[in-house]
């Protein structure tokens, strides 16, 4: 945490900083559950487009199940 807040004072605006946050934010919550943060990245990313709006939640890391 430390480091981002540092990190944050160099990151070009205020919104670049609040997107930065919230990157850090899902990689944290990866972190807690024991999900590799890539995979689960490379994951949604590829399944996103074609998944139900209403299912989001299933996409985020204390839900998420491989394919």
């Amino acid at each position: 945490m430390a480091i981002g807040r540092k990190n944050y004072l160099f990151a070009g605006s205020h919104k670049a900083a609040q997107k930065a946050a919230m990157v850090y934010s899902f990689f944290a919550t990866c972190k807690i559950n024991n999900v590799n943060p890539y995979t689960w990245l490379k994951d949604i990313l590829e399944r996103i487009s074609e998944h139900k709006a209403n299912r989001l939640y299933e996409l985020l890391s204390h839900t998420w199940e491989a394919l």
